[in-house]
């Protein structure tokens, strides 16, 4: 929730203030005064939407699975990414995060940098919607958390340093599989 619409920079000092507070659980973070957490997380930017949506969650976290994740890794999957996407804030690529890197669910992140170099490489439109982009890395790798997880870190790692908004395909090294070709877009 704290890296939407903010670098992982400052996502990760407002992170280093709740650990440095020792705010960094859920029943701690919930017991919080909002204020008391917006000035905390405020490196974030919009800190003070963040710190409702940060308290709705975790109230949500408290109430339904005890302030626990392990909660969140044995629900029925669909039901439980529905009850996500309800929470305020909290969008597909913010639920699926937390079904993945919280709860070790087998729920791809298709980010940005995801659906830029997977469109470029022409494995999708680059319009595709988020839940298109989704979809086809989950019919196309196996369902494996753990492999979610480091498929989703290496595309990003690409997306960062040769998919940006301007292409720097020099050096990439997904760049073979272009066969010469541009990029698309």
């Amino acid at each position: 929730m704290l890296t939407q619409h903010t670098g992982w920079t400052n996502a990760a000092r407002a992170v280093a203030e709740l650990r440095r507070r020792r705010l960094l659980t859920p029943r701690r973070l919930a017991a919080a005064p909002e204020r008391q957490l917006a000035r905390v997380i405020r490196a974030a930017g919009t800190y003070r939407l963040k710190a409702r949506r940060l308290a709705a969650f975790t109230r949500w976290l408290l109430e339904r699975h005890g302030a626990s994740f392990r909660g969140l890794r044995r629900a029925p999957l669909l039901p439980l990414r529905r009850e996500l996407l309800g929470l305020p804030g909290l969008g597909p690529e913010t639920a699926d995060a937390i079904l993945l890197y919280a709860a070790d669910r087998p729920v791809f992140v298709a980010d940005a940098y995801v659906r830029r170099v997977l469109g470029r490489h022409r494995l999708v439109d680059l319009a595709a919607p988020y839940e298109t982009v989704r979809g086809f890395l989950e019919a196309h790798l196996p369902s494996d958390p753990a492999l979610y997880n480091e498929y989703h870190a290496l595309l990003v790692a690409v997306g960062k340093t040769h998919c940006r908004s301007v292409p720097r395909c020099a050096g990439c090294p997904l760049r073979a599989d272009l066969r010469g070709r541009p990029p698309a877009g």
